[in-house]
């Protein structure tokens, strides 16, 4: 594969003294226009919109689900005080819960009309004494496997019953009984939340990271090879610096990157203040602050990587190749950070650009002191800073070389 360099146009008359001064501000003109292209893309925009539509309809999905309550008709047999109580005492553990399921009691005469009632959809369950004596336990039997929540439910409420049932034979109280059984839970770190909540928020942040970064990054990227493809880059190299150019395709896809994430997290926010998860929205909020600073400051290295990616290719169907590297550690980051924990995630809270995802997880499981994320942010930006004057070297050193695609150490060496 041969590789040929054109002259390229001898601008050094062009930016000295005053031509200097006037191109001193193109990469603001680059970042512009890199903007209004990206905003006005339609693919982008049928993304952005797509996204929003789904974390909408998760957290509508969430809210929902919290919010149903589920309703179950048992069927006792008539006149059965015992079979009534342990009912009435299962269904008293969702208000005592906060409320989710309902039971309502349904006498029958006989197994016969039990049976039929399982039959006909009125009665969801079947509580009655195993071989008609108590002594031997209690049945609940369904038309198929009696559903899971019933089932927990009337396991409480018979034992409760019983419990109050052997009390009273035994001449005392059940709360004589269950005196000092009473467990509560406290944690240290008042301000963490629950390892549920903890994991979808985490998968939460690790999948925002994804799509920001590999979306922006793969469009500045294609942005870069089209107009080195169609030679309209040797036209703008001889009235904007290189150095200009880059810059600004690095600052006007960050701002696009940054603006679409800020977009999701603030729909996101907006649709959990109606789940029940809506108590861990001001330790969320702190999270996604550190968030969206990090991940300000780590796609700035991997715009620039993305960018390099872009000149490395003469064609789009280079891009491919070029970008895999990039691509990859996306995908590991992705796939590392929200899965992580214990020693692992600390770790990863100090690694570039792993820590966009993991330091934010674990200011919100309050696993962290203050200073932690401003030195993992430091060790973040020092990467992006180290990427951004590896990828200008790189850069200046490919944009132009057509023939074929380039490799790092050949765009390193080239001269630029």
């Amino acid at each position: 594969m041969t590789t040929t360099t054109p002259t390229r146009p001898d601008t050094t008359a062009t930016f000295d003294r005053t031509g200097e001064e006037s191109t001193r501000g193109a990469w603001l003109v680059v970042m512009k226009r890199e903007i209004v292209v990206h905003a006005l893309n339609k693919t982008f925009l049928v993304g952005l919109l797509v996204s929003v539509v789904i974390i909408a309809a998760l957290a509508g999905f969430m809210a929902w689900q919290g919010s149903k309550t589920d309703s179950f008709t048992v069927a006792v047999p008539a006149g059965d005080a015992a079979a009534t109580a342990a009912v009435e005492s299962a269904a008293a553990i969702p208000e005592e819960q906060g409320g989710g399921a309902e039971l309502t009691t349904l006498e029958v005469p006989d197994d016969a009309a039990a049976r039929a009632a399982l039959a006909d959809g009125d009665a969801d369950g079947w509580l009655h004494p195993a071989d008609g004596d108590t002594d031997g336990g209690w049945v609940l039997t369904g038309q198929a496997d009696p559903d899971g929540t019933l089932t927990r439910l009337l396991t409480a409420g018979v034992a409760a019953e019983t419990l109050a049932s052997n009390a009273e034979a035994a001449g005392t109280t059940t709360a004589e009984l269950t005196a000092g059984g009473t467990l509560t839970t406290d944690r240290i770190a008042g301000d963490a939340v629950d390892s549920q909540t903890l994991f979808f928020a985490s998968f939460a942040l690790a999948l925002l990271f994804f799509i920001g970064a590999l979306g922006s990054g793969q469009m500045i990227a294609g942005s870069v090879v089209e107009e080195k493809q169609s030679r309209l880059v040797e036209i703008m190299a001889t009235a904007v610096p290189l150095r200009h150019l880059l810059v600004g395709k690095i600052l006007g896809s960050s701002v696009v990157a940054l603006a679409q994430n800020v977009v999701f997290a603030a729909v996101g926010l907006a649709a959990l203040s109606f789940t029940p998860t809506a108590s861990i929205l001001p330790s969320l909020s702190t999270s996604l602050v550190w968030f969206v600073l990090f991940f300000a400051v780590g796609f700035l290295g991997l715009a620039a990587l993305y960018a390099v990616a872009g000149a490395l290719a003469s064609r789009t169907e280079d891009l491919q190749h070029t970008t895999t590297p990039m691509t990859m550690a996306i995908m590991g980051v992705y796939f590392l950070t929200f899965s992580a924990s214990g020693t692992f995630e600390t770790v990863l809270s100090y690694v570039p650009v792993a820590n966009v995802v993991s330091m934010p997880v674990r200011v919100l499981s309050g696993d962290t002191t203050w200073w932690e994320p401003i030195v993992s942010l430091l060790i973040l930006a020092a990467f992006a800073a180290v990427a951004l004057l590896v990828s200008e070297r790189a850069y200046r050193g490919a944009l132009l070389q057509t023939g074929g695609r380039l490799g790092w150490k050949a765009a390193l060496a080239a001269r630029a």
